[in-house]
C-alpha cells in the first residue's frame, strides 16, 4: 500500500489547493516528505480527469500552463472533476532534470512503481494504484526536455486489445484537440510509462510533446493552453469546441527504423530539419571531431521513410545518442 499521504479529499466538491507528501527521511529531515503539488476541483457528476505535467522536470510548457489552470479555474466553472498535477515529479521538476535527482529515477519508465522504493517509484505507484482507478482520462503533457526539440504534436496511446470503442473515443478525443500532427501508439508488451499504467487501468491516455531544448516555446504553452481548453470542451467538462475542425496529420512511429543514433562521440551537424521529408539511406548529418580536425566525418544515414518530427539539441554527441527520429502516415 501506498506511504503517500494526500492532504486533499478527492470526492470533496469545490477546489482545493494541497500536497501529496512523499516520505524521504535523510540525514537532514530524519520524518521529512516532498510536498507534491495537486489540486482538486469538482463539481457535481460528470467526467473526471487527471491532468499533469513535471512528468519530466525539464519539459516545461505542461507545467506553465497546468500552474495558470490552479490559479484561475473555479470549481463553479466546469461540470466533473479535475486533479491537476503541474509537478508531478518534483525533485526532477526542482532540479530542471529528465530524471530525480534524489534516486535517478525517469517517472515515465517506472511504473507501476513500488510502494517501498525510492521517490520516483512511490510517486509511480500512486498514480498507478490511487488516482488512475479515479478517473475516465489522463493527460499528461511533456516537451523534448534539454536534449530533443520536437516538432510539437498530440498524442494518445492503447493496446492492441483494447476494446474497439476505447480506440475510436481515444482518437476522437485527441483530434479535436487543435494540434495540427496527431501521433498514434499502440503500445505493446510495456508496462513502463504513465500511458502503459494508463492502459492497465483502462483509463483514456492522452499526451504529446509540446518542445523542447530546455526553454519555454511560446508556441509549445499556446498549443497547451488551446489543447487543455478543447479536451474539457470535448469532455463536456467547460467550454463548447469550435465549429469547422480542421483534420489533423495522424502518424506513428513505426519502429526501430524511424531513430538514427550518433556512432561515436563527437559533435553532430544535422542535415535535417524539423518536418523534412526524407527516405532510406538519406544523409541525416555528420559527426565531426575538433579534437582531432584531421580525422574526417563520420556521416550518419537514416533507416526508415517519413518526416523528421524531433532532433537533438545538445551538438556534442556520445556513442548511443539519438540525434533525429521519423514518423510517418498511421497507414504507411
Amino acid at each position: 500500500m501506498t506511504q503517500i499521504i494526500s492532504t486533499v479529499d478527492f470526492e470533496q466538491e469545490g477546489k482545493q489547493i494541497g500536497w501529496l507528501r512523499v516520505p524521504h527521511s535523510v540525514t537532514r529531515s530524519a520524518y521529512g516528505t516532498l510536498p507534491i503539488p495537486i489540486a482538486v476541483i469538482r463539481n457535481g457528476p460528470g467526467p473526471l480527469v487527471m491532468l499533469s505535467a513535471g512528468n519530466h522536470g525539464d519539459e516545461y510548457e505542461g507545467q506553465i500552463v497546468l500552474t495558470r489552470l490552479i490559479q484561475q479555474l473555479q470549481a463553479d466553472q466546469i461540470r466533473g472533476g479535475l486533479i491537476i498535477l503541474p509537478a508531478l515529479n518534483l525533485p526532477a521538476v526542482l532540479a530542471a532534470t529528465r530524471v530525480s535527482p534524489l534516486d535517478g529515477g525517469n517517472l515515465n519508465r517506472v511504473f507501476p512503481g513500488d510502494p517501498d522504493g525510492g521517490p520516483t517509484w512511490k510517486i509511480a505507484d500512486f498514480v498507478e494504484q490511487v488516482l488512475l482507478p479515479k478517473v475516465d482520462v489522463v493527460a499528461d503533457f511533456h516537451g523534448g526536455g534539454a536534449s530533443l526539440d520536437y516538432r510539437p504534436h498530440a498524442s494518445t496511446h492503447y493496446g492492441p486489445d483494447a476494446p474497439d470503442e476505447h480506440k475510436r473515443r481515444s482518437l476522437e478525443i485527441v483530434k479535436t484537440l487543435g494540434v495540427p500532427h496527431v501521433m498514434i501508439f499502440e503500445r505493446r508488451n510495456k508496462a513502463i510509462g504513465l500511458p502503459d499504467a494508463a492502459i492497465r487501468q483502462g483509463v483514456i491516455s492522452i499526451g504529446g510533446e509540446y518542445g523542447g531544448m530546455g526553454s519555454v516555446s511560446r508556441p509549445g504553452v499556446q498549443l497547451v493552453q488551446q489543447a487543455v481548453d478543447r479536451l474539457l470542451a470535448c469532455l463536456g467538462i467547460k467550454g463548447e469546441l469550435p465549429a469547422g475542425l480542421p483534420e489533423p496529420e495522424i502518424l506513428h512511429i513505426f519502429g526501430p527504423a524511424a531513430y538514427a543514433y550518433a556512432p561515436e562521440p563527437g559533435v553532430f551537424e544535422p542535415a535535417t530539419e524539423l518536418g523534412d521529408q526524407v527516405h532510406v539511406g538519406d544523409l541525416c548529418g555528420h559527426v565531426l571531431f575538433p579534437e582531432n580536425p584531421a580525422r574526417s566525418s563520420v556521416p550518419v544515414f537514416f533507416k526508415g521513410e517519413g518526416a523528421v518530427v524531433c532532433k537533438r539539441h545538445p551538438g556534442r554527441v556520445e556513442a548511443g545518442d539519438c540525434v533525429a527520429h521519423l514518423a510517418a502516415p498511421l497507414n504507411a
